[in-house]
């Protein structure tokens, strides 16, 4: 792992160079990595909508997987004081994020093999991440897009299409992720605006079926955009659908709740191929540093929101996609 200053410098060369490269920032945007030409290597693998370094494993070969969530009391203390910050106005919405120990008998690399995932890490002693979330895509063009992922529902409930478009809550959720990642891309890009809101997506889990709701946003990059990639990107970061808005108010409303760094865990990465850019979020991750591992996973606050419904959310999205 290296300086974040230093990976930009590193994209940005290598970007104007037409150089293949792949990258990571962490949430405190303290720890990077780069590693050039990266399909002629396979000690960090991934696979990014089907470009990858290392084939996966279609077996089904049973597995355990036991979650052992934190109290919810504890959970309730972090929400309560982000829920003072948003009644105080410091943030119209937080990104509030758990740690909870798992237990399996997979080993990561099974993991990260078995995983099905438009974005998939496996980072040998740091991390696993299996994430269903696009960062920024930068097309040869100068197009670049994102796209926010707020709003999630068991996909067995009754009628969970139309309850989850229809909620309240998780409508002003997405409402605020979509105009906080449009002010973000109008910073590096001209002729920002919202080209799809609020489809679905359905996943399959190993806790059940889920459904996600997205949005995308498109803007159009300089000419010379790959000469300044690494900078395009740190200028976005942190990823705002993980932070929340105001992204510097909410930034410190959130160490304050989670005590703690997040390190990679909603971090960024991603794959620059020459001549066109794909990245992600780093959610749906395991902390391969703890003992026993660390699954994190997490959910956005608003002042509508329930502290037990979030508390129920942050464990249903603690699960291996299989």
């Amino acid at each position: 792992m290296r300086n974040a200053s230093d990976v930009v410098r590193d994209m940005n060369r290598a970007g104007a160079a037409g150089r293949p490269f792949l990258f990571g920032f962490d949430f405190e945007l303290t720890h990077a990595f780069f590693i050039p030409d990266p399909l002629h290597q396979t000690e960090v693998r991934f696979n990014l909508r089907g470009v990858s370094n290392a084939s996966d494993d279609g077996s089904e070969v049973p597995y355990t997987f036991e979650r052992m969530p934190e109290p919810e009391a504890i959970y309730a203390h972090r929400f309560d004081i982000v829920r003072a910050g948003l009644l105080r106005g410091d943030s119209f919405l937080t990104n509030l994020t758990v740690r909870t120990p798992i237990r399996t008998d997979l080993a990561p690399d099974a993991i990260y093999r078995r995983a099905r995932a438009l974005y998939k890490m496996y980072y040998p002693g740091a991390f696993v991440c299996f994430s269903p979330e696009r960062f920024v895509r930068i097309d040869a063009d100068g197009t670049i897009a994102s796209n926010p992922m707020k709003g999630t529902i068991d996909a067995r409930l009754p009628e969970a299409r139309e309850r989850i478009l229809s909620d309240p809550k998780e409508t002003a959720e997405h409402n605020t992720i979509v105009d906080l990642i449009r002010n973000d891309l109008s910073m590096v890009a001209e002729g920002v605006h919202v080209r799809r809101f609020r489809y679905i997506d359905r996943l399959e889990t190993s806790a059940g079926p889920i459904l996600q709701v997205s949005s995308e946003i498109v803007g159009r990059l300089a000419t010379d955009w790959r000469s300044h990639v690494g900078d395009v990107i740190a200028r976005l970061l942190p990823a705002g659908s993980v932070s929340g808005a105001p992204k510097d108010a909410t930034v410190r409303l959130i160490r304050q709740a989670e005590q703690t760094p997040r390190g990679f865990y909603t971090g960024v990465f991603g794959l620059f191929d020459g001549h066109t850019l794909d990245s992600a979020v780093f959610i749906r991750f395991i902390d391969l540093t703890t003992d026993p591992f660390t699954y994190q996973s997490g959910g956005g606050i608003t002042a509508r929101s329930r502290m037990h419904d979030e508390y129920e959310e942050v464990i249903q999205k603690v699960y291996l996609p299989f």
